[in-house]
Parts: structure tokens; C-alpha cells; sequence
């Protein structure tokens, strides 16, 4: 196994028709389906880097930019955009395209945190990054970025750590009735 790839080497693109059978109650794509095809790009790219299958560890925000229709041909490209010791973050784009017109739409991007895992079900190390341009660069550092502020945001709202008062304020502006039985 090499020690550093480039994100080239394992980047994976599929294309697939969407049916009737992959719609909602709306006639569009359900968000599930889409979601399923993400997950299925992003372990196929972070088991291609790094050469052990991988599970899902998270997956950060998910926002739908526009709908997919029946008919549409779907393309989900995934690459490398950071690596850890045993973690990978897989950037996943997600693009519709009408068959007839020929339009194209970005539909959603997401980041998937991948762990490598060896026969046993043990975290196994995976190989480095190699980054070869400012776009690596901005998507490592921004990787790196989410990594510091998911920490800190597991740590600040830790029941252990929590104290409501400091967010009672903010609250004010929202559609929430608040009935405390104990006066913080």
C-alpha cells in the first residue's frame, strides 16, 4: 500500500436514470434514494484510497438546492479531501441533468467521514493525502476546519457542560414556548 495518494487516484463519478420508482409523494426524487447513492460514492472512493472497506462515521450537513425529476440522469462524483490516520473526509457532488435539454443542476454537495477497517473490524491506518493544487489546499484546510468546530460544538452542548440560562436569550426570537418548572 503506498503511503500518500493523490485525490485523483480515487476519485469515483456514476451516473444513473432516475424511475418512477425512485420518486415521492411529489412526483420528484425522495432525498432518501439520493442519499443512499451518496453513501454508496463515498464508501466506493474511501475504499478505493484506501484499500480496506470503510464504514460511515458522519456525515455533515446535507441541504437539497434544487429537486431531481423522474427521468433525469443523476451524477454523483466523490473525492478525497482530507485524510486523518484512520479517517478520510469524501467530498460528494451531486448533479442532475435533463436528458432532453440537456440542462445541469447542482443538486446537493455533502462531506462523508469514512474509517478504514481491516478483517477484524479494527480502525486500520490509510495512506496521506498528496495535494497537488489550491483546491486541495482549500479543501483540506476547510476539512480541518469542520473537524476543530464539530469538537468544539460536541464539548459546549456535553449535558455535563450545558447551562441553559447562557441560551434562554437567544431563544426569545424563535417559535418556542419555554416552561421551565425550576428558575435557572
Amino acid at each position: 500500500m503506498k503511503l500518500f495518494k493523490t485525490a485523483k487516484e480515487s476519485h469515483v463519478s456514476i451516473t444513473e436514470l432516475m424511475l418512477p420508482s425512485h420518486s415521492n409523494f411529489s412526483g420528484k426524487v425522495h432525498g432518501g434514494h439520493i442519499l443512499n447513492l451518496m453513501d454508496q460514492i463515498a464508501f466506493a472512493c474511501a475504499s478505493k484510497h484506501s484499500q480496506h472497506y470503510c464504514v460511515t462515521a458522519s456525515v455533515n450537513k446535507v441541504d437539497f438546492l434544487n429537486p431531481i425529476e423522474v427521468g433525469e440522469l443523476v451524477t454523483l462524483r466523490a473525492s478525497i479531501n482530507y485524510t486523518g490516520k484512520t479517517s478520510m473526509v469524501v467530498g460528494v457532488r451531486v448533479e442532475s441533468e435533463s436528458v432532453t435539454t440537456g440542462e445541469k443542476k447542482h443538486c446537493n454537495s455533502s462531506y462523508f467521514t469514512m474509517v478504514a477497517k481491516d478483517e477484524n473490524g479494527k480502525n486500520v491506518a490509510v495512506p496521506g493525502l498528496i495535494i497537488k493544487d489550491e483546491q486541495g489546499v482549500r479543501r483540506f484546510s476547510r476539512s480541518m476546519k469542520r473537524k476543530e468546530q464539530a469538537r468544539k460544538r460536541g464539548s459546549k452542548f456535553k449535558a455535563s457542560m450545558f447551562k441553559a440560562d447562557e441560551h434562554l436569550e437567544l431563544m426569545e426570537s424563535e417559535n418556542v414556548k419555554i416552561q421551565l418548572k425550576n428558575n435557572i
